[in-house]
């Protein structure tokens, strides 16, 4: 018995093709799920933080160097870019609730009773 392959279906069969039997073919899928390829998602801090900086880091930029030429208005736009996207992708992002701190973090000081004293 052989395979034969054909725009989208097969066809199995012996040597001299007299009996053919068509047979459903799929081409192999990745086993790859969008969750392990797909980059995460920016939060709402990270979008705020980044747009703001952008804008007021440009217009910080262009009134303090007074520049009117092209050149020099795309260099400070692309450095404003640049640093917008530092302070998004530096903005710690959510835990999870339920989440424990790191071993490095130290743990919260325990309350102090007062005590109660009599003279």
């Amino acid at each position: 018995m052989h395979l034969y392959r054909g725009l989208g279906h097969a066809y199995q069969g012996s040597r001299s093709g007299m009996h053919a039997k068509r047979v459903e073919w799929h081409p192999p899928t990745p086993n790859t799920s969008e969750d392990t390829i797909a980059m995460p998602r920016p939060t709402a801090a990270q979008l705020v933080y980044g747009s703001c900086t952008v804008i007021f880091s440009t217009l910080a930029m262009l009134l303090l160097s007074q520049t009117s030429s092209g050149l020099g208005i795309t260099v400070i736009a692309l450095a404003a870019l640049a640093l917008g996207l530092l302070v998004a992708m530096t903005v710690p992002l959510p835990q999870a609730p339920g989440a424990e701190a790191p071993a490095g973090s130290p743990e919260p000081a325990p309350q102090e009773q007062p005590v109660s004293t009599t003279l």
